[in-house]
């Protein structure tokens, strides 16, 4: 290169630089394209994640229903236990009341 012309070294340097120019700009529609496709590809796993939500929602009501109706029947039965306990308390309590004979 040291024995180039000036005329023949800014020849050669626009040369790249016309080059450089065109390979970036491939590059970029490459980066268009990719973001095109990645967008595409983003917006089909948006559509696959809420329809996984969808159906884990649809799962997570079901179990809470399930959860739900259990808790309801073991406070049903929670609370005929205690029932039954507060009767055998008052009728305890009622024996106890009773005055006692004196003993002789």
């Amino acid at each position: 290169m040291a024995g180039n012309s000036l005329t023949e070294r800014v020849e050669a340097l626009e040369a790249f630089r016309a080059e450089v120019r065109q390979e970036f700009e491939a590059t970029r529609q490459l980066i268009r394209e990719g973001d095109e496709e990645t967008r595409r590809q983003l917006r089909e796993g948006d559509e696959e994640t809420r329809r996984q939500l969808r159906e884990g929602d649809e799962e997570t009501r079901r179990q809470l229903r399930e959860g739900d109706e259990e808790t309801q029947r073991l406070m049903r039965v929670l609370h005929e236990e205690v029932v039954e306990r507060l009767k055998v308390i008052s009728e305890g309590v009622g024996r106890d009341a009773r005055p006692r004979k004196p003993r002789r």
